[in-house]
């Protein structure tokens, strides 16, 4: 009955939250109308070829005319509006992109990392895209022009694909049978005029009766928002029941502490008298960041590919595969701040007559930090395919990608200049001149020109890969043929990262950082069958098992098996039932072995803010024992947080199924189609990065600060704040998830009136994190914030399309569904979130069958996103929620 309510839910909910449709009549996407056909196609999920692939396990499959229905120019945009997305994932409109990513759009399937889910091309692994040492490859790589369909599999594929498909796959696949020349292009703009976005595509293609090449390129181009224009400030419950500014400690005219503990700011007026200052006033002197930030940042894309195939003989077909991305990324950041400066009394810069600490003075002076990244990255694919005489195919190819990025940061200090400056032995002779930090404008231009400096970073990423497959038919039972694929895997990938020297000498003002370089080498054997048990008979329509086996051998890890059984039922004509099981095996990766430990400013809640006011016994008494004043408020939302890899990471192992059932009433409902999967994963030994909210708030709510996390923090004496929190990788105990998929889709012809509505949902009944064996679990079902991104209990998207004589109108929507802050207190401000739904509209006329102009709308009723106490940047959770509001375009696309 459960099961049955939660069906009827997923159909009432059609007409609200619609999923992905197609601007012209319905039909079914390009796998789905290849096995119509009678063709055998090889689908994701699995390596052997089939017709039918609705027992293969829970997929979504959009096609390039669905993508097109909605106005979506990125795969990052597709992919993370489905509700098989969660958690933290690195997008456009995300300050926080993921290290050393920065313009890299990633995946994030049922949120267990962007590590868990593999992205294929063509059923082939991409190089990984960022500056230097990264773990997933840049989706938008691929120019979208070029892409047939997307696949989505939402299920453990590892005995099937590998290590990192524990969550599941995105295979993008490209499109074989465009001949002609095909242009396209795109606008678009939000309502307060800023965001403005270019896209302009060509496409070549030419087929002959041997082969063809197809030619795709896209330039893109994306201006930057304010993150102020969204969010004015920082906004913190600092009195019951009412949001107020809460802005940066790092003050411009510099907060220091007295011998006796007093703070004390120094002037912060643009001219003002150079050694005035007076007692620190959190509301009068803190800094707002806002204006300095962006929430979205620019970015300028040029994408190429190159596709060919060519038949050498009857049964031999040669091809090749060849991508070239440059991407040019900004962003902007809040003036660095300098910490903890001993200055004496006897300095002649110091007006208090007494031994000081300077603890924080903001460079604002010069203005924002401006950060860069250039990228580059090439994969080039080669191999020959053919049949033999007893009709199995095999197929052997290599392929070799590099991607290599500059990045780094204008306005950095250099701080061993910044002592020399502020040593009235070494100052004021020779090149050195001497520096006031006591105080704005204080800071001459020569001084400025002294301390600071332009970082310069570099870094890559590589990928070999050399794979040989074989499959077919090996006899025929009375229920049909038992089929297999097997095959055979070398694959080494790399990734280096070289921080600029000051950088990595510690006397850069900025996250310090250390080289980074790392290499695992990969040998996998596979195996996969699949059996016709039985056939034609009452109630068993049709049953097949499949079954999978691959052996991998890592170079630092050593050997493990990994495998993977299926069962499809087809009861009756219409009725089906589908279950996996499989287990996986996932190494870390060269960032979490070998990234260097950095530290940032990353924005994490203190649970020991106001703690005084607290009714919580147990936050009160754990505060108070780690010697924080009762008055004590986090003075500003950012704490100086240690990331990096940790070489003592070991593997993570997984055990995955699931179970669900496909209806299509056929002779009672034409072109409906219902489906239904509980999802089932267990990950032991974990690797995964706690967020520092969630370690504070793990350790004060443990018994007298009993819990591990307790030793990775630290506070100062003095003031009470943290000045040292480690959110570096470890294994940790266990990681338990489970839930539902919900698929809706619906075809229907009504004299000229063509209409097709799609839906998928996902309900996340149980997300749980074991932080190290027999510890308290950490609940992320029903959870968003913290630097964790969004778990609502329910996910939806969809899209309904109607068209009639060449016009087609689209309604899509996405349903992120409600949710509890991950940190914040039950009464506090913003501690539950509502149901957001984010309505977009499309008009499209297709002026010829190859010329075709839309106008769209997305975020039509100018949804805001909701307040997170705990949020990352712009007062929410920028993984989950919507920044931009209101936003229009227009695109055509012709052909010739």
């Amino acid at each position: 009955m459960k099961l049955a309510r939660l069906l009827l839910t997923a159909t009432a909910l059609a007409g609200a939250a619609p999923a992905y449709a197609q601007t012209s009549a319905p039909a079914p996407a390009p796998a789905q109308a290849a096995a119509e056909a009678g063709s055998d196609i090889l689908v994701t999920g699995s390596r052997i070829r089939r017709q039918d692939i609705a027992g293969v396990g829970p997929a979504t499959v959009v096609s390039a005319e669905q993508i097109e229905s909605t106005g979506i120019v990125n795969i990052e945009t597709l992919l993370q509006r489905l509700p098989a997305n969660a958690g933290f994932a690195g997008n456009q409109t995300s300050a926080y992109w993921t290290g050393n990513g920065y313009g890299t759009a990633q995946v994030n399937l049922r949120g267990l990392g962007i590590k868990r889910t593999l992205v294929l091309l063509n059923n082939r692994r991409l190089v990984a895209g960022g500056t230097g040492a990264n773990s997933s490859p840049d989706l938008n790589m691929i120019p979208v022009v070029a892409l047939a369909r997307t696949d989505v599999l939402k299920d453990g594929a590892s005995a099937v694909y590998g290590a990192d498909a524990m969550a599941g796959v995105v295979n993008l696949i490209t499109r074989t049978d465009f001949d002609g020349i095909g242009i396209s292009g795109r606008t678009g703009i939000t309502e307060r005029g800023d965001g403005a976005d270019y896209v302009v595509d060509l496409l070549l293609g030419k087929r002959g009766s041997r082969g063809g090449i197809l030619v795709a390129a896209t330039w893109q181009k994306t201006q930057a928002v304010n993150m102020a224009s969204r969010a004015p400030c920082s906004l913190a419950e600092t009195t019951p029941g009412a949001l107020s500014c809460v802005n940066s400690a790092a003050t411009i005219g510099g907060r220091a502490v007295l011998p006796n503990g007093q703070q004390i700011n120094f002037n912060q007026v643009p001219g003002g008298d150079g050694d005035f200052f007076e007692p620190y006033s959190a509301a009068k002197h803190n800094f707002n960041s806002n204006p300095y930030l962006y929430a979205v940042s620019p970015i300028e894309r040029i994408s190429t590919a190159a596709f060919a195939d060519y038949e050498l003989t009857d049964g031999i077909q040669a091809f090749g595969e060849f991508l070239y991305t440059h991407r040019k990324t900004n962003q902007i950041a809040t003036p660095g701040t300098l910490r903890n400066l001993a200055i004496a009394a006897s300095n002649p810069i110091n007006p208090t007559g007494q031994n000081i600490v300077l603890v924080q003075r903001r460079l604002a002076e010069p203005g924002p930090r401006e950060f860069y990244q250039r990228t580059d990255t090439w994969q080039g694919t080669a191999g020959l395919r053919g049949t033999l005489a007893n009709d199995w195919a095999w197929e052997v190819a290599g392929a070799y990608g590099r991607n290599t990025g500059v990045d780094g940061s204008t306005n950095v200090a250099n701080l061993q200049n910044v002592a020399n400056s502020l040593d009235p032995t070494k100052c004021g002779t020779g090149a050195i001149p001497c520096a006031d930090y006591l105080g704005f404008g204080d800071l001459t231009p020569q001084a400025l020109d002294y301390i600071l400096f332009t970082s310069r970073d570099t870094g890559g990423n590589s990928l070999l890969s050399l794979t040989a497959d074989l499959n077919g038919d090996l006899f025929r039972l009375p229920a049909g043929a038992v089929s297999f694929a097997g095959g055979v895997t070398y694959r080494e990938e790399k990734g280096w990262r070289n921080p600029d020297p000051l950088t990595v000498a510690g006397i850069a003002n900025t996250n310090q950082q250390s080289p980074i370089s790392g290499k695992v080498k990969t040998k996998e054997a596979y195996l996969e069958v699949s059996v016709p048990v039985l056939a034609d008979l009452p109630l068993i329509r049709a049953l097949t098992v499949d079954g999978a086996v691959r052996y991998s051998d890592y170079n630092l890890f050593g050997s493990d098996w990994n495998y993977k059984f299926s069962a499809d039922w087809m009861v009756v004509e219409g009725l089906r039932m589908r279950g996996t099981y499989g287990t996986g095996f996932r190494v870390p990766n060269v960032p979490e072995l070998f990234g260097g430990v950095s530290e940032g400013n990353l924005t994490t809640t203190d649970p020991c803010s106001r703690y005084g006011t607290s009714t919580n016994p147990t936050l009160v008494a754990n505060c108070r024992a780690s010697g924080v004043p009762a008055n004590y408020t986090q003075l500003g939302t950012t704490i100086l947080t240690t990331v990096g890899g940790n070489q003592n990471l070991r593997p993570e192992t997984s055990k995955s199924w699931t179970i669900g059932t496909v209806i299509q009433p056929r002779g009672i409902v034409p072109g409906l189609s219902l489906t239904a999967d509980w999802f089932d994963i267990d990950i032991s030994g974990a690797i995964r990065a706690i967020p520092g909210s969630t370690k504070l708030s793990v350790c004060y709510a443990s018994a007298n600060l009993s819990h591990p996390f307790c030793g990775d923090f630290t506070r100062s004496p003095l003031t009470g704040e943290v000045t040292y929190l480690s959110a570096q990788p470890i294994n940790t105990g266990r990681e338990r998830m489970n839930g539902l998929d919900l698929g809706l889709v619906y075809g229907h012809t009504l004299g000229r009136l063509q209409l097709q509505v799609d839906l998928n949902a996902t309900w996340l009944n149980d997300y749980v994190v074991d932080p190290f064996p027999g510890g308290a679990p950490i609940v992320f079902d029903g959870r968003i914030g913290g630097g964790n991104g969004g778990y609502p209990k329910w996910r939806g998207y969809g899209v309904v399309t109607a068209g009639q004589d060449g016009v087609a109108v689209t309604w899509s929507t996405q349903w992120i569904g409600k949710a509890q802050d991950f940190n914040a207190a039950p009464a506090a401000i913003g501690y539950r979130t509502p149901n957001i739904f984010y309505h977009n509209a499309q008009i499209a006329f297709e002026v010829t069958e190859k010329t075709r102009f839309q106008l769209g709308v997305d975020n039509l009723f100018d949804r805001k996103a909701p307040y997170i106490p705990s949020f990352t940047d712009g007062n929410t959770d920028t993984m989950t929620y919507d920044l931009l509001r209101r936003r229009f375009y227009v695109g055509f696309r012709t052909a010739f």
